[in-house]
């Protein structure tokens, strides 16, 4: 629920619309629902502004369905990531709203439209192999209502593919870099805009990147200023990290 939803049952309840029985029956699962295998948080969006997301790896198929399930009931847009497509078959037959992100390992059920911020996030991948982190993010910060500026393959070891694009880019609001092998283009960004960059390194990269460990420790120790870093691969949290800048009144 949101703050909207309870003034609004609060002032039905003031103008004898609803009665106190009927405001409790919507509040019974008020502030989350227990299903045994998990709590969902119907207080989130009040407190953060956004619903509870749902991370579907390590959940069963029917873990997965059942929180769809219980979240729909409540009108709210859902997501959830890092799904695959039987989880995702599984939340169709609750709802024929339900979509699929491929690349970006995301089911979504979209109840409401947010309004759009006049500002857009850019997402810069360095290279190709980087997308599907870079889907993660884009698609989650297009899901919380965000205009997504796509940039990919402009990595170093070609510069010029980014510095054409720099006058697009200068026009975002907040910036999302995606690189692994050795993470440098977060660093380049950086030095090159006066916005926020988020940085996010990925396990993309040869023996010696330790599973995105080399372009983890590069972005965290970036000379650029204004560079934030996340978790290895962790698109989700850039993307909405950036939607969260970008939503700022």
């Amino acid at each position: 629920m949101t703050r909207k939803d309870i003034e609004k049952l609060l002032i039905d309840v003031k103008n004898n619309q609803k009665s106190v029985e009927e405001a409790l029956e919507i509040l019974k699962n008020f502030p989350y629902s227990d299903l045994g295998f998990a709590r969902i948080d119907h207080h989130r969006e009040m407190r953060t502004g956004y619903p509870e997301i749902v991370y579907c790896a390590g959940k069963t198929t029917g873990q997965v369905a059942e929180i769809f399930r219980v979240m729909e009931e409540k009108e709210n847009n859902i997501i959830g990531t890092r799904a695959n497509e039987e989880m995702y078959e599984a939340v169709r037959k609750i709802s024929d709203k339900a979509v699929y992100y491929k690349e970006a390992r995301i089911i979504s059920i979209r109840k409401k439209k947010p309004s759009l911020p006049v500002t857009s996030i850019a997402v810069i991948t360095a290279g190709t192999s980087d997308i599907p982190v870079a889907e993660e993010a884009a698609v989650t910060a297009e899901l919380l209502g965000n205009n997504v500026l796509r940039i990919f393959d402009a990595g170093v070891a070609g510069i010029h593919r980014l510095v054409d694009k720099l006058p697009e880019i200068k026009k975002c609001r907040v910036i999302i870099v995606i690189a692994g092998m050795e993470g440098a283009l977060a660093s380049v960004v950086g030095g090159l805009v006066d916005k926020p960059v988020i940085a996010v390194p990925t396990s993309v990269g040869y023996g010696a990147n330790f599973g995105g460990i080399s372009a983890l420790l590069a972005m965290l120790t970036s000379c650029s200023t204004g560079v934030t870093v996340v978790n290895i691969d962790n698109g989700f949290g850039a993307g909405f990290s950036a939607s969260m800048i970008n939503r700022m009144k």
